[in-house]
């Protein structure tokens, strides 16, 4: 109970007071607070950022899942057949 009143205090606090919508973009306007971005670049570096932050989380979670070496010289090999390893 005391988590749900937490969250919905939380959620009140995360919206835009008038004075910040006011100063924001039509695309952030409500949701933000703060001044809004001053030029282009602001919107071209916030995705490039986020582009490379999917493209790290795209490669993070496929070579988690399946990471693909095969070769019987790679250090994991080594490692696991290594008999004389001290334990």
């Amino acid at each position: 109970m005391l988590m749900i009143i937490g969250l919905q205090l939380l959620q009140y606090s995360l919206w835009a007071c008038p004075l910040c919508e006011r100063q924001q973009p039509k695309l952030f306007r409500g949701i933000t607070h703060g001044a809004g971005p001053e030029s282009n670049w602001d919107y071209i570096i916030v995705w490039v950022t986020v582009a490379i932050v999917l493209v790290t989380l795209f490669f993070s979670i496929k070579w988690l899942i399946k990471p693909g070496e095969r070769s019987e010289h790679h250090i994991k090999r080594f490692i696991l057949n290594n008999e004389n390893h001290e334990r």
